[in-house]
Order: structure tokens, then sequence, then C-alpha cells
């Protein structure tokens, strides 16, 4: 079923070696680093400091259970999703013409039938719940002994109907949730419909570079440079893995660093995340660990998967929890290697940064925050996105993607194509996501509105605490490595033969302005 695994080694670990590989170069005196910090920044300025449960429990994470008790003899799945079944129902042309914009597989009709019977299997349920306390109310009081023996025989009748009405009806819960997960999102009213050809564009930015000389791709560069070597890793590790070498290792770390130190100042909270992890939260995240056409690497013999984006244990981070609403914004941006299987990919795709790899680094960034200000939040991550390509020097068009081109998650998405004049056309360098609540649902990442002046009292005069309600979740590129290496190499190459480092990346390059031949 297109499972791919990974067998583990034990290998011995030396912690002798310091953090110097990710902060080669410091950041510039006037930028204060937050790493790690357990202050939240937020666009509210009234907002007091989050003291995030990942790192520290505190007063305003509150855990709540994520489990129901389970049926002896019943196996029960890992997670379930808070999905809102009778809402699909009542809108089932809506959901189905949605299905049918995002080419998507999904069975609406199972998921309609499956609800219908579970409602009606849980009417009966309670049905049998309340005669079955209604005997037992009967059995307290005095009874001729043949009363009570027809009462106690009618108990032990109901008890076993019941039982086994509770078994089926926790097997029709699962089968319901397992049929309802390939149900995507809905889509913006805006979005274009279609394929990828029919993705609108939504900006336009600066104009492509003009060469008066023979231009190279970053192949021929990596090469003449000494900058990449897809050969020996295809000796190590095979095809579609490759080194970097000398100043190429030093821009990647730059690439990083600036980034990190740029997004900061728009209030983000750097990660290093963990790059194994449940296949339920990858799952909970929207993508399909066990699909048949999955990108996700399975670890053989455990319930783990290597993360293909940090956006997972980003997600993660606050599962199955209830955050005060005066702690949101929460703004994170996460380094992290990823891996994708990139099944299907083969001939001369194996040799390009731009073509599928199995494993590359990226900084994402991600932000859970009220629903009502996810489109501003949208508009504010494609902004950052955008700022920094033009800082760049680069000239990159912005999508507004088609709905066949949308994965589940996403509500929305823009899609951000840098010119790579070496290949001699646009490809895609990031990409920015609401997908609403459509994650918080599954992983269980809900707030609590902050009481409103005017409180509902109950009868006892004690005020009612608001009803919790999902976050949006959205989640963009800010820097996906091998493609803005492709961009740069390609884009700052000199009639020489070497390529100019832009100024942005100065600093964070020990002062390397030029890439050169080496020295034979």
């Amino acid at each position: 079923m297109g499972l791919h695994t990974l067998k583990l080694a034990a290998v011995p670990i030396s912690f002798s070696s310091t953090s110097s590989r990710f902060f080669l170069y410091p950041f510039p005196k006037t930028l204060t680093l937050p790493l790690l910090s357990r202050h939240v920044h937020s666009h509210r300025p009234s907002s007091p400091p989050l003291l995030v449960r990942a790192f520290s429990a505190s007063a305003a994470v509150q855990s709540f259970p994520a489990t129901e008790a389970s049926v002896p003899g019943v196996a029960r799945p890992q997670w379930k999703a808070s999905i809102d079944f009778k809402w699909i129902r009542d809108n089932k042309e809506a959901v189905a013409i949605n299905i049918k914009n995002r080419n998507s597989s999904a069975n609406l009709e199972a998921v309609i039938e499956l609800y219908e019977n579970m409602v009606n299997l849980q009417k009966e349920v309670e049905r049998l719940r309340e005669e079955r306390n209604t005997v037992a109310k009967k059995m307290k009081g005095k009874l001729e002994q043949s009363e009570r023996e027809r009462l106690v025989e009618e108990g032990k009748s109901l008890k076993e109907g019941l039982a086994t009405l509770e078994e089926e009806l926790v097997r029709l819960k699962d089968e319901l949730q397992s049929v309802a997960q390939s149900i995507p999102n809905m889509t913006h009213p805006d979005v274009p419909v279609g394929g990828e050809d029919s993705s609108a564009i939504r900006k336009m930015v600066g104009s492509p570079r003009e060469f008066s000389f023979p231009i190279k791709d970053h192949l021929q560069l990596g090469k003449d440079l000494d900058l990449l070597d897809f050969d020996a890793a295809a000796e190590v590790s095979g095809s579609k893995f490759y080194y970097l070498k000398n100043e190429a290792v030093l821009l990647e770390m730059a690439l990083v660093n600036w980034t990190l130190s740029e997004v900061i100042k728009k209030g983000f909270t750097p990660l290093i995340t963990p790059e194994i992890v449940r296949s339920s939260v990858v799952e909970k995240c929207g993508f399909q660990p066990r699909g048949d056409n999955t990108q996700v690497y399975s670890i053989d013999g455990t319930d783990q998967c290597l993360i293909g984006t940090a956006e997972i244990p980003v997600g993660g981070i606050h599962m199955d929890s209830i955050l005060l609403e005066s702690a949101l914004p929460l703004k994170y941006a996460a380094f992290s290697h990823c891996f994708r299987t990139e099944a299907g990919a083969a001939g001369a795709a194996t040799r390009q940064v731009t073509k599928p790899i199995h494993q590359f680094s990226k900084v994402e960034m991600f932000i859970l925050c009220p629903p009502e200000d996810s489109e501003s939040f949208h508009d504010e991550l494609i902004k950052i996105e955008e700022d920094l390509f033009t800082s760049l020097g680069l000239h990159f068009k912005t999508l507004d993607m088609a709905t066949a081109d949308l994965g589940a998650p996403a509500y929305r998405k823009f899609d951000i194509e840098a010119w790579m004049p070496g290949l001699g056309r646009f490809g895609e360098i990031s990409s920015a996501s609401n997908c609403t609540d459509y994650q918080s649902r599954r992983l269980g990442i809900r707030y609590r509105p902050s009481e409103t002046p005017q409180v509902t009292r109950n009868k006892k005069g004690k005020g009612n605490t608001p009803a919790t309600k999902f976050v949006h979740t959205l989640n963009a590129t800010a820097c996906a490595v091998p493609r803005m290496m492709v961009c740069l190499l390609e884009n700052y190459q000199q009639e020489d033969g070497s390529v100019l480092i832009p100024e942005p990346l100065r600093p964070f390059m020990g002062g390397i302005e030029l890439i050169k031949h080496k020295a034979r």
C-alpha cells in the first residue's frame, strides 16, 4: 500500500560537538534573539505573556481528555477528530461541489450514510439505557417475588442488548471517523476553480535579469565552483540526495540564520523541532502516512514517521489543549530537516535541486489564531514571504492556487514562484496556506474566549464560562533552502563563472561576498 519503511540501528551518540552548525555566524548586535522564549509575541498589546505548554505547563494552557473509555473487545482508533458531521450532512450539496472542484476521491455518500446510521443507533442506545434505568428504579420498591424475578430477567436482557448495541456504536463511530478523514476542507469563495493552470496571478515582482553572457544552470555552477556533489551522494545514500560543499554549506546556514532573524522581528518564536513524530500526528495535520501515494517515510516496527515539513511537529505542540484567547496569536518559525519519499520522480529530475529530493532544510512559519483573524494573518504571511524574496532581489510571482492544487487541509493557498534563469522558467519556492479549523479539529486545539462585560449568570449567581472554540492554523514557507540556493546561484552568476552573494546574506557568510573558482 505504498508504505515506505526505515529500519533504525542503535549507534553511539556523542555530545562533544557544539551547535555551531546551525548558528555559524552571530546575529547583528541590534537584534535580540529570544531562543525558546516563553514569552509569545501578540498583535494585541494587552495580551499577557504565555507559558507555552510544550516547554512548561501553565494556566494559559489547559489539558483536556482526548479519548473516551474503551469498550472491552473492541479496537479503538488512536485518535478522534471533532468533525462536524451534522454540518456536512446539512450542507451536502456544497460539500459535494467542493469535493469535485478539488478533484478529491472522498466518499461523501458513505460518510452521510454512516452518520445517519450512527445517529439512529445512538437514539436506540439511549432508549435502552432509559428502559434499563426505569427497571432499576422499579426494583428499589417492594415487589412480589415473581415480579422481582421478571424485572431481573428484563434488566439482564436489556443489559446484554445494550452491550451489543454499544459495541456496534463504537464500531460505527470508528468507521465514520476513518471514512470522513478524506473529506477536504471547504474552499475560500475567491479561489479559482480548476487545475494548476487555472491559478490566478496575485502579484508580480521585479523582472528577469538580462545577461550579456551564456548562462549556466545551478548544476553546472555547483560543479564548476565545487559546491554540489550528486555522484558521491548517490553512492552513499542513493539517488535524489546530494552533498553541499564549501561556500554552499555557509550559504545554507546564512539563509537559515538570516531568515530567522527577519521573522523574529515580526514576532515569531524560533523553534528547532523533532524530526520524528507519531504517525497519528501526521494524520491529524491532514497528511496520509500510509496512503497509496504517500510522501511520508514511516519507521519500520514503530508508530513513527520522518517529518516532511516542520508544520507537523509545530502543529503538535499544543495538541489536546485549551488556550486562553489572550495568548493568541501564537506565531512560530521552525527550522528542520524535511524528508519525503518523492515516489515516482525519475530521470533528469533526480539531478536537479528544484526537482524531487529526499532530504532538505526549511524554515516554516506557523500561526494559531482566533477564526476571525485567520484571513488577515494569511495576508501577513504572504507579505513576509514577498518581503524576504524582494530583499534578495528575486523576480517572482505570487499565485492564488486553484482548487485542484489545494491539499486537503488548505482553505486557501498562495504560492510564490521565482524566476530561475538557468532553467529558463519559474519554479515554486514557497507557499502559504490558511487551514482554518481543519487541523485544529483533529489536533484538539481550542481556545477559551475572553469573558465579555455582560456575563450571563445562572440561578446561583455564578458566571457561565464561555464555550471553547477551535483555533485556526496557518503555515507558510519562509525559506526552502535548496530552491532558494538555486535562485541565488542562477540569478547572481557572473561572467567569469563566480556567484555574487546578495548583500542581506553577507553578514551571515562571515563577510564572503563572492563565490569564486577554487585554485587547482
